[in-house]
C-alpha cells in the first residue's frame, strides 16, 4: 500500500491523504486549507490529483479542514462514496453549507484587492449548491459496521471521542497473501468528556497513522477547571455583569450550554438569562440532539430521563439578526456564547464591541486562538483592539479555559496508543504543527522502539 500526504503533514491544516491499494485510489479526508486569505484561496482551487481517478473517498469527521474541500473534489469530478458516520453526515451538510457563504465572502474580498490592481475578479471556491450536492454522496454507515468499499479493502469505524460522529477509520485490507490492519486516527478526543463517549480502543493493528495537534504539550485537568469556570460566571453575575464566551459552533458550544445546563439542576448557577447567539451553532445542536448513539453514558441518561441536555430554562437559541441585536439592549447580568471562538468572524465581533469596554463584564475564551486573531490579541493583554476597523478599549476581565479542547494532549495520546494491540510495525505522525509531530514522533520512539515512525512531509510518498 502507498500513501501520498497531501495536507495535514506538519500542519493541522488540509487533511488529505490518498492511499493506493491493489490497484485502486482511496482518499482519506478533502479538507480545506487555512491560512492566509489569498494563499488559501489558491491552494485550495488546484486539487492535486485527478479527481475523475479517485475510486471512493472516507471522512472521519466533520470539522472544514477535513471535510471543507469535498465540495470542490466533487465539483471536479468525482462522482464515487464519501463514507462517513451518520452525525457526521448531518453536521457536514451544515458546516458545508456555512463554508461556502465564506468562500462567496472571501472571494469579494479578494476581488477587490485585485481590482485595485487592475486584476478581474475571482470566483468563490464553491457555492451553497456545490455543497449540497456533494452531500448527496456521502454514504453513513454506524460504528462497529464493517463494509467492503474496494477489492480487498474493508471499512470500519471506531469512536475517535473527538467531536459528534468522530471516527476512527479501520481499514482491514489484503494484498495478495498479505493481510494487515491500518488504522488511521482522524482526531482523538481527550477521554472523559463531557458529553461523548472515550475513544474507542482497536485491536490487531499493524499500522498506525496518528494526529500529533498537542503531541508536544498537555492540557489541564477538566475537572478542576470546571470549578474555576463555574467561579468565573458565578462572580460575574454577582457584580451583574455580562459573561461573553467566544466558543466554536460545534462541540464547544454544546459543551458549554450541558454544562450550564448541569451547574442549574444541581443549584449552582444563579437565575439568568442565557443566549446561544450563532446561526451555524443553534443548526449543530439541533444535529447533537438527533445522534444520542455518540452520547456518553451521564449525558445519555439525563436525555432519556430527565431532558434536553442542550435546553433549560431561560436560555434561548437566537438565529435571526434582528434578534440578535436587541441583545445589546440587555441591562444587568447575562451569558452570551457566541461565535467564531477566535472573534474572527461572526457575532461575537458586534457582543466584544458592546461589552469589553465595561470592567464588570467577562469575556470567557475556552478554545484555542491562533496567532495574530483578535481573541489572541485580547488575551496577550492588548489594548486597545481593533473592531470593525475602530480602536476599543479592553477594561473587562478577560479569563482563558483549557481544559474544553477536544483534542488527546501528549500524555493522553501516549496512553492511547498503550491502548491498542497488534504489533505496530510503521507508524505516521500526522494532523500537528512541526514541532508537535516531531515531539511526538519522539515519544512513539521511545514508546514502541520496534516501530518505523515517520514525520512525513507535505507531498512525501510512503508505503506500507
Amino acid at each position: 500500500m502507498r500513501i501520498q500526504f497531501f495536507g495535514g503533514a506538519r500542519t493541522t491544516t488540509g487533511s488529505n491523504y490518498l492511499l493506493e491499494v491493489n490497484g485502486k485510489r482511496i482518499l482519506v479526508e478533502c479538507g480545506l486549507f487555512q491560512g492566509q486569505r489569498e494563499e488559501s484561496f489558491a491552494r485550495n482551487r488546484q486539487i492535486p490529483y485527478d479527481p475523475k481517478s479517485i475510486d471512493v473517498a472516507i471522512l472521519s469527521h466533520a470539522h472544514i479542514d477535513h471535510c471543507g474541500n469535498f465540495p470542490t473534489l466533487c465539483r471536479a469530478g468525482y462522482k464515487g462514496n464519501i463514507y462517513c458516520t451518520f452525525a457526521t453526515r448531518d453536521l457536514a451538510a451544515i458546516m458545508l453549507e456555512d463554508s461556502a457563504h465564506i468562500q462567496i465572502s472571501d472571494a469579494e474580498y479578494i476581488s477587490k484587492k485585485r481590482a485595485r490592481k487592475g486584476l478581474p475578479p475571482v470566483e468563490p471556491l464553491y457555492s451553497a449548491t456545490d455543497a449540497e450536492l456533494a452531500v448527496r454522496q456521502f454514504v453513513a454507515i454506524n460504528y462497529d459496521r464493517s463494509i467492503p468499499i474496494a477489492d480487498g479493502v474493508h471499512l470500519t469505524f471506531r469512536d475517535a471521542g473527538h467531536i459528534l460522529g468522530s471516527a476512527q477509520v479501520v481499514l482491514d485490507i489484503q494484498e495478495g497473501r498479505r493481510k494487515f490492519r491500518w488504522l488511521f486516527t482522524g482526531d482523538i478526543g481527550r477521554g472523559k468528556s463531557t458529553i461523548l463517549r472515550d475513544p474507542q480502543s482497536v485491536e490487531n493493528v499493524d499500522a498506525l497513522m496518528i494526529e500529533s495537534t498537542y503531541g508536544g504539550r498537555e492540557h489541564a485537568e477538566i475537572t478542576s477547571v470546571q470549578a474555576e469556570f463555574e467561579r468565573l460566571i458565578c462572580e460575574t453575575i454577582a457584580r451583574n455583569g455580562k459573561i461573553i464566551i467566544p466558543a466554536f459552533s460545534v462541540g464547544r458550544t454544546q459543551t458549554i450550554v450541558y454544562i450550564l445546563n448541569q451547574m442549574a439542576e444541581a443549584g449552582r448557577l444563579p437565575p439568568v438569562p442565557i443566549f446561544v447567539d450563532s446561526p451555524l451553532s443553534v443548526n449543530a445542536t439541533e444535529v447533537f440532539r438527533l445522534h444520542s448513539e455518540c452520547f456518553n453514558e451521564q449525558t445519555y441518561k439525563f436525555l432519556r430521563e430527565k431532558s434536553n441536555p442542550f435546553g433549560m430554562e431561560g436560555l434561548t437559541y437566537i438565529r435571526e439578526q434582528s434578534q440578535s441585536m436587541k441583545l445589546n439592549e440587555l441591562k444587568g447580568a447575562a451569558i452570551i456564547i457566541s461565535a467564531s471562538g477566535m472573534c474572527e468572524a461572526g457575532r461575537i465581533r458586534h457582543h466584544l464591541k458592546n461589552n469589553i469596554g465595561n470592567p464588570a463584564n467577562l469575556v470567557m475564551f475556552v478554545g484555542y486562538c491562533a496567532e495574530h486573531t483578535l481573541g489572541s490579541q485580547i488575551l496577550a493583554g492588548k489594548s486597545p483592539v481593533n473592531i470593525f476597523g475602530e480602536p476599543v478599549e479592553v477594561r473587562a476581565q478577560i479569563a482563558k479555559i483549557d481544559a474544553f479542547s477536544g483534542h488527546a494532549d501528549s500524555s493522553e495520546l501516549s496512553d492511547y496508543v498503550r491502548s491498542l494491540t497488534g504489533n505496530i510495525k510503521t507508524i505516521h505522525v500526522i494532523h500537528g504543527e512541526e514541532s508537535q509531530a516531531l515531539a511526538f514522533g519522539e515519544t512513539l520512539r521511545r514508546l514502541k522502539p520496534h516501530a518505523n515512525v515517520i514525520v512525513p512531509k507535505h507531498l512525501e510518498v510512503s508505503s506500507i
